[in-house]
């Protein structure tokens, strides 16, 4: 990624994680500005990463050439108007989860090259999985910016309409609490089973992470793997016919229908459609 000025508006987890995967990948602490309210943070920040801290939102994008939101949704509105009018040239990079492009553009005063990103909680370990979605005014370097900049914490792809970050969100944004529920009921019911707890959540935590790599790195498709892995008449094949005739894919799709929905209302509650 080329050498530019990036601003983050606001320090919590996923501007840590982004900032850390930045210097990681060779960015210099004195490009990075992060504009923080509580102090004890922007210390912690200050010491941990070397960069320049500030609770003055429009002082940290003021000659920033990416201005990366990260705030809570609640309050991105009261920070982009604490940040200051869009600036032409700018990148306004958002990983405020549920505000729409739309809402964005209206808060910053006028027409802004804007990309929306939706990262996940692995993007802490630099193994998160985030979807972006650029606005008509992104140019093809600002694409190549933010890509560069998301690609500090995990894998990204992108999406040719905003909607599409409500299926998003459910899939990958809510998608490891699904994996931390199935990993949670493995664990107990090994222990049910008889298997001492630190046993049962290695062997369940391992198993996860194994089945996950085999699915990333197989040519392979996933239902091609578990068809492999499926023996007729073995205790696989006796596991999936229970779990089928207890409706658990059905289960897990409606969950996922369900945080879709979800995404969407809190656009609307969060944002407004009024101009």
């Amino acid at each position: 990624m080329r050498a530019v000025k990036l601003a983050f508006i606001g320090g919590g987890n996923m501007a840590r994680s982004l900032v850390g995967g930045l210097l990681a990948n060779g960015v210099s602490p004195a490009d990075i500005t992060v504009a923080e309210p509580d102090a004890s943070r922007r210390e912690a920040l200050r010491r941990r990463y070397e960069v320049a801290v500030t609770d003055d939102n429009a002082a940290a994008a003021g000659d920033a050439d990416v201005v990366i939101l990260a705030t809570k949704p609640q309050v991105l509105e009261e920070a982009i108007a604490a940040a200051g009018h869009a600036r032409a040239g700018t990148l306004y990079l958002s990983v405020a989860a549920g505000i729409r492009v739309d809402d964005i553009r209206r808060w910053l005063g006028g027409e802004a090259a804007i990309v929306r990103a939706m990262p996940n909680t692995p993007a802490l370990l630099g193994c998160g999985a985030a979807a972006l979605y650029a606005n008509p005014a992104v140019d093809a370097g600002q694409r190549e910016l933010a890509e560069g900049i998301m690609r500090a914490a995990g894998t990204v792809v992108w999406v040719p309409k905003e909607d599409d970050l409500d299926p998003v969100t459910a899939l990958s944004g809510s998608g490891p609490a699904y994996f931390f529920m199935l990993i949670e009921t493995m664990i107990r019911t090994g222990v049910e089973l008889g298997l001492e707890p630190a046993a049962a959540a290695l062997l369940a935590e391992e198993t996860a992470l194994g089945a996950a790599r085999m699915a990333l790195e197989s040519e392979e498709d996933v239902t091609a793997l578990r068809r492999r892995v499926t023996s007729p008449g073995g205790t696989t094949e006796a596991a999936l016919e229970a779990m089928t005739a207890a409706r658990v894919p059905e289960g897990i799709a409606a969950g996922i229908r369900a945080a879709a929905a979800r995404s969407a209302e809190l656009a609307r509650q969060f944002g407004s459609d009024e101009e």
